[in-house]
């Protein structure tokens, strides 16, 4: 299943329907890579994750790298109230002004699974009903939007397997036991008419080097040594056409090399034993392997240093990773993870 060596990516002749999903920072780092390349996907799974620029709901001037850290906690994250949320219709139109980013109008053509459990307590409904807003306000509607906050989940993906957390826990590591695999509704949401998902996965889960596609200084992209992919096993013998590639990005302190920081060193000693939990055990791969679709698993990893503040191995969606931290640009084509991440999304549907 897992080939332990370290391999290129590989490069498919797809048919094009690619689609991107997350939980947590993954979810906020799905909006942003979603609006920043809507051409390339035809939809999306939003798992506890904010609308686009949610961290820049109330700028300073300019913009203090403490106003999004603060934005981000208790404006993105928690607000108290839904009239202290992220001003949908305000971010939507900061969205239009953005530049550097894929034109708007491709939104109202794909499909939308937003969730938002009830017993979440890291990041409210309030916010995520402020995603749901947002992506209405770019024409996403009708069964397109598939939008549930009626599950008494804690913050996490919710999974079948018995060894998981309690469905309202809010522990890391932030995988759930429901009645139902959500990988599978995300999925079946995006891809309507989609096969039931295999009993397991079948074809090659392969690692990669992601230095190959960062641009820049390795330390502020905070992406770990290695990625992830499976390919269907169809897809692997030629004997079958991809359907697509879909991007799979885990939530904070859920990337495979993820450590706690002390005092800004490695916590070495008491590291969790969470290890590729989110790669293996959340269901994608079964899914995929019915359907013939490739699944990209890009690993962020953390910091704690003069370069980069990320202790919990997230993905940057409030400017962590910007080379000047007053002009974040963590939202657009340019900003580093998002560029990774498209690098291998080409790369992997070259031919």
């Amino acid at each position: 299943m897992l080939d332990c060596s370290v391999l290129p990516l590989p490069s498919f002749s797809t048919k094009g329907r690619h689609s991107v999903s997350g939980l947590s920072s993954g979810a906020f780092m799905t909006v942003q890579l979603h609006i920043a390349h809507s051409s390339d996907f035809i939809g999306a799974g939003v798992i506890a994750g904010g609308p686009y620029r949610a961290a820049e709901s109330y700028r300073a001037a300019p913009t203090a790298p403490s106003s999004c850290i603060l934005n981000s906690l208790y404006i993105a994250m928690t607000p108290l109230t839904a009239s202290v949320a992220p001003d949908a219709s305000a971010l939507v139109e900061q969205a239009r002004a953005t530049g550097n980013i894929d034109p708007l109008d491709n939104l109202a053509t794909q499909r939308l699974y937003i969730f938002t459990g009830t017993k979440d307590a890291v990041v409210n409904q309030y916010a995520v009903r402020s995603t749901r807003a947002f992506y209405e306000s770019l024409g996403v509607s009708g069964d397109a939007l598939c939008f549930v906050d009626d599950v008494p989940a804690g913050h996490s993906i919710i999974t079948t397997n018995p060894e998981d957390s309690p469905l309202s826990a809010n522990q890391p590591p932030y995988i759930n036991k429901g009645d139902y695999m959500q990988s599978h509704k995300i999925l079946d949401h995006i891809y309507p008419g989609a096969k039931p998902a295999a009993d397991r996965p079948k074809g090659d889960l392969l690692r990669f080097e992601q230095a190959d596609y960062v641009e820049g200084p390795q330390e502020r992209a905070c992406m770990a040594e290695f990625g992830y992919v499976y390919i269907p096993s169809a897809v692997a013998a030629g004997k079958a056409k991809p359907l697509g590639v879909h991007v799979v990005l885990h939530g904070c302190k859920q990337g495979y090399a993820y450590v706690d920081y002390i005092n800004g060193r490695e916590d070495i000693q008491n590291t969790p034993p969470y290890g590729d939990r989110y790669v293996r055990t959340t269901g994608y791969m079964e899914w995929a392997e019915a359907n013939n679709l490739i699944i990209l698993f890009p690993q962020a990893d953390g910091g704690d240093s003069t370069v980069v503040q990320n202790p919990d191995g997230c993905w940057d969606w409030w400017g962590y990773s910007a080379q000047d931290p007053n002009t974040p640009d963590y939202y657009s084509q340019d900003a580093v993870q998002i560029k990774a991440i498209k690098a291998m999304l080409t790369r992997l549907t070259t031919g």
